[in-house]
Formats: structure tokens, C-alpha cells, sequence
């Protein structure tokens, strides 16, 4: 049995330091998916519906060598231009899902069929979400303008 003064919480926060805030980071990340040619990409503002991440940035590749093409572009634009690297990075065997955990930011690249089937996009419908044009890039997203605004806003 624990005595009083021990606690059984669990670690503390895994929250990144905030020295880029994660609008940012999410739009390098989409930036770094357009520069690769990923399809159909994505941002999902989770701030309002889970604790889970901040951002969810989604991505298609057309073949396994395009999948990891787009995830090595993700980490190193976001290292050079951040100075982040991610804090966990899974599916680089199989190269059919593979994902960037960035803490605040979670990078989800795709071959299409697997896309289709997880279908992560309906299963936070319920937050703001928006498509990168194509041929466009974080520019052209006013739910990142809107974030990158307000995070640069003083309080």
C-alpha cells in the first residue's frame, strides 16, 4: 500500500517545449508535403474536440518510395527550419502509413488505399479541418493563417 505523500500519477507531460508554436510547426509540415507532391493533404485543428495533438497533417503518396520520400522531406524541412525532430517516428518499415509525432503535431503519410481504409479525416470531422490546393502549400490555408495570427498576437 502507498503512504500518503507517494502518488501514483503519471509522468509528467510529454508536451513539447514551445518554441515553435504549433501552428507553425503544422505548416512546415504541410509545406514540407507539398514540396514532395503528396496528395489530397489535409490539416485537422484537434484543439477544439482532443487533448490528444494540436494538429493532425495528412498526406498521400503514390507508392511506398513516395511515402518515404514525403515523411524524410517532413523531418528534415521541420528540423531545418524548426529545429525540431520528431519525437517518435512509426510505419518506416512497411511504408504504408507512416507517421511523424512532433508532440503538438502528428504527420500521417498514406499509400491510398490504406488512406481510404482508416479514413482519419470523417473520424475527426467534427474539428476544422482543410485541404492544401493543388500545387499550393501552408499559404493557402486560412485555418493556419488564422492560428499563425493569433499565436504571434500578444496576450
Amino acid at each position: 500500500m502507498a503512504s500518503p505523500d507517494q502518488t501514483s500519477s503519471p509522468e509528467p507531460s510529454l508536451r513539447r517545449t514551445p518554441e515553435n508554436p504549433s501552428p507553425v510547426l503544422a505548416a512546415r509540415v504541410a509545406d514540407a508535403m507539398a514540396d514532395k507532391r503528396a496528395m489530397n493533404i489535409s490539416v485537422i485543428d484537434l484543439r477544439e474536440v482532443s487533448s490528444m495533438a494540436d494538429f493532425f497533417v495528412l498526406g498521400t503518396g503514390e507508392s511506398d518510395l513516395q511515402v518515404k520520400a514525403i515523411a524524410n522531406g517532413i523531418a528534415d524541412h521541420v528540423q531545418e527550419t524548426c529545429g525540431e525532430k520528431p519525437w517518435k517516428r512509426e510505419g518506416t518499415d512497411h511504408l504504408q502509413w507512416v507517421v511523424l509525432d512532433y508532440v503538438d503535431v502528428v504527420a500521417h503519410v498514406f499509400l491510398p488505399d490504406k488512406r481510404e481504409h482508416y479514413r482519419i479525416d470523417r473520424l475527426w470531422g467534427e474539428a476544422d479541418s482543410e485541404i492544401v490546393p493543388e500545387d499550393g502549400d501552408a499559404s493557402d490555408l486560412d485555418l493556419l493563417q488564422d492560428r499563425l495570427q493569433q499565436s504571434s498576437d500578444p496576450a
